[in-house]
């Protein structure tokens, strides 16, 4: 196996050898990389070597980006004032970065005005296309047609 790490002659040396080395330093002999050939391994603290690789994945998920989820409810029947004061809104949330769920919630007989929630969706996504695109076509769900907008990414 390969030995690196640091006070010690890196090499490629047996198993017990490389074990004898970490023990006479006082440290543990870590695998670090079984698929390679010969295998690498590392002279380390091993308490040292979990903290490390601990913090660095934590550091990792830190810099993950977390989405978020903005709703824009409609009526089947919502005027165009209203509607462009809706896309507004979307479109200040899209360009924060924000994913969008737009829905038109149906109550009662309003149910029969299916196709008119599909349009307004559709409208709704055409109105927003040059700052997000269409994550889900519309969609009906019990009392509520629902579509999501997810932002393009910046140039």
């Amino acid at each position: 196996m390969r030995v690196v790490g640091e006070n010690i002659a890196q090499g490629i040396y047996s198993t017990e050898e490389a074990i004898k080395m970490a023990e006479g330093l006082g440290l543990d002999l870590v695998e670090i990389s079984p698929d390679s050939d010969p295998p690498v391994c590392k002279v380390v603290d091993y308490q040292k070597f979990l903290y490390e690789k601990k913090k660095k994945e934590k550091e990792i998920k830190a810099k993950t980006a977390k989405s978020v989820i903005k709703e824009i409810r409609f009526g089947p029947h919502t005027d165009e004032h209203d509607f462009n004061f809706k896309v507004k809104h979307a479109l200040k949330f899209l360009q924060e970065g924000a994913k969008v769920k737009a829905f038109v919630h149906f109550r009662g007989r309003q149910m029969a005005y299916k196709e008119q929630g599909v349009i307004l969706l559709l409208k709704f996504a055409q109105e927003l296309e040059e700052y997000g695109k269409v994550e889900m076509m519309p969609k009906l769900e019990g009392n509520r047609m629902h579509m999501h907008l997810i932002p393009l990414p910046k140039k």
